[in-house]
């Protein structure tokens, strides 16, 4: 059995995550059971719920243990099998962490997924083919349920979900706007992805300012929203959502780090008479399928389109991640470990 490298939870960050929260180690790769499969990862996923993971406290799941290798999603190869189901060179994704390989029990429900990879690059069932993407499937389709002709924002709208989000907006006959970090983004979610408008908010540190670059992409309101920051974009936002908007709550990065993020017009919710709703994906299972199947079709004849940031070796995962959480990243963060 091989020897691993593993990237572990070495000490929990105070405020922002540093490379020194975590230990790169090798150890023993141990001798398979029956039912177990041996996976090489050739890439890991870097996703931002992994910070809140990395803090003790009440979350809608453990937090990420001291001392254990960090969690993450996985994509690579079997390379030796006791499980009839999974052959060597079957194709698979999974959580096997932050490390070169991982033992599976194959025989547990959900714990490897067999991929195909004849039309979608491996890397690509990290990211828009997915998690990342099967969760702008869920929230967009069963929280948001857009009509056509209705307006749909979405935050870290060039990242692995929200550059979905806006594509299948659009698909769907919806004004698709997004909200990004910077010109060039921003630039890549109108004129690559097919957004209608993006607004940096780089450019608008305000909360007055991002009101009115926000109002002229809006110019009928916004009807459904889709939350990746928090903080005062989403106040912003919700200071343009129409009567009956829906509103998607994926993620708030702009508090990992521990910060408060107080909502400034909480009246807004009934006033509008909104509907907000969070959700965490791997709690919907039963419409994977149908959202994968739509994804990876689109993929496949070119109608949806992705970019991903790519990250050289495990020892190169930490300050990825780090990237990730400042907003360094293009798309779809993942570590290329082979």
């Amino acid at each position: 059995m091989p020897l691993n490298q593993q990237i572990l939870l070495d000490n929990r960050p105070t405020g922002e995550a540093t490379v020194s929260n975590f230990k790169l180690v090798s150890s023993a790769t141990p001798a398979l059971q029956e039912g177990q499969v041996l996976v090489q990862h050739h890439f890991l996923s870097l996703d931002p719920y992994m910070r809140g993971r990395m803090n003790d406290a009440r979350s809608y799941a453990q937090p990420q243990a001291l001392g254990e290798v960090m969690q993450g999603g996985t994509a690579g190869v079997v390379v030796e099998s006791k499980n009839p189901k999974f052959h060597v060179g079957a194709k698979v994704v999974g959580m096997g962490g932050w490390q070169q390989y991982s033992v599976v029990d194959a025989n547990q429900s959900g714990a490897l997924r067999k991929v195909d990879i004849a039309h979608v690059p491996l890397s690509a069932c990290l990211g828009v083919v997915g998690m990342p993407g099967v969760t702008a499937w869920y929230g967009l389709m069963k929280i948001c349920e857009p009509k056509a002709g209705e307006t749909v924002v979405v935050s870290a709208a060039s990242g692995a979900v929200g550059s979905v989000v806006g594509q299948l907006a659009k698909a769907r006959g919806c004004r698709a706007v997004g909200l990004a970090g910077g010109p060039d983004k921003c630039r890549h979610v109108v004129e690559e992805l097919g957004f209608d408008a993006c607004v940096d908010y780089k450019a608008f540190p305000d909360a007055k300012s991002l009101y009115m670059a926000l109002k002229e992409a809006t110019p009928d309101g916004v009807d459904c929203y889709f939350e990746n920051v928090g903080g005062m974009i989403l106040d912003t936002v919700l200071s343009r959502m129409n009567a009956f908007g829906r509103i998607a709550v994926c993620g708030m990065i702009a508090g990992y780090n521990g910060a408060p993020l107080p909502l400034t017009q909480p009246a807004l919710i009934l006033m509008s008479r909104l509907k907000v709703q969070g959700f965490i994906v791997s709690e919907h299972m039963e419409f994977w399928p149908e959202a994968l199947t739509e994804l990876g079709t689109r993929v496949a004849s070119g109608k949806l389109k992705y970019r991903e940031s790519v990250a050289l070796g495990l020892a190169s995962a930490p300050e990825a991640f780090i990237g990730l959480l400042m907003g360094r990243n293009f798309g779809k963060q993942v570590v290329k470990l082979i």
